[in-house]
């Protein structure tokens, strides 16, 4: 789900054509103090040019080694689902698992993932509260944008996710955020994380969108590994 695999976006890199002078170079004579002149701008614009070099190379090398740090931390993410997770059991029940097929075949079907997933937990004190929950494993490279692209397929089979926020991602890092939508037991809450490995939804009825978003964090922390 790179880059590639949701979107099929990429920045043409385009290339201005080469200015040629209106009068042909002269080869000959020139007066010794223009040429020295000439040596001394073009020793000053090579200074000026390491200079510029120096100062991107120190402000652009921090940059791309923490994003690149970053990746090699969070690429190689592992998701499992647990019997038991933050105070919730899964759900086998053929009616849940045939849910959470259908999320996940829906999912893969716009996205290419290395491996997805799906599953329903259910809240033992309320069964009205189970949480839905889909996704899955790639190499991401802008994982907030992925993550966006997620919460519009949502939208595209329950309608818009209104109120769409960031919220605290926890130790594992990367970005979440929460929204809310309607379905057909009314409104609730959907939250989503995505990090340079993965990209998860889950949908929270009965739950309020802070709550959902702790909820969330704890869950991610039970489900999710890296080597």
């Amino acid at each position: 789900m790179s880059d590639a695999h949701l979107s099929g976006r990429r920045l043409d890199e385009g290339t201005l054509p080469v200015e040629l002078a209106d009068e042909p170079i002269e080869l000959g004579d020139r007066d010794p103090t223009d040429a020295t002149d000439q040596r001394d701008v073009r020793a000053r614009r090579r200074r000026l040019v390491v200079v510029l070099l120096a100062v991107i190379a120190v402000v652009g090398v921090g940059a791309l080694g923490t994003w690149a740090w970053r990746i090699v931390q969070q690429k190689d993410a592992q998701i499992t689902t647990p019997d038991q997770v933050a105070g919730l059991r899964l759900d086998n029940s053929d009616r849940a698992v045939s849910t959470a097929d259908y999320l996940r075949s829906g999912l893969a079907a716009d996205i290419q993932l290395d491996s997805s997933f799906g599953a329903v937990y259910q809240d033992p004190a309320d069964a009205r509260r189970s949480v839905l929950i889909f996704g899955g494993t790639t190499l991401l490279w802008q994982p907030e944008r992925d993550l966006e692209s997620l919460f519009e397929l949502m939208a595209d089979e329950t309608g818009a996710v209104t109120g769409l926020r960031g919220v605290s991602p926890g130790r594992l890092g990367g970005v979440m955020k929460c929204g809310s939508t309607s379905g057909e037991g009314g409104d609730f809450a959907v939250c989503g994380w995505a990090d340079h490995g993965s990209a998860v939804l889950a949908m929270f009825p009965a739950r309020s969108v802070d709550e959902s978003a702790g909820l969330l964090r704890q869950i991610r922390e039970g489900m999710q590994s890296r080597d």
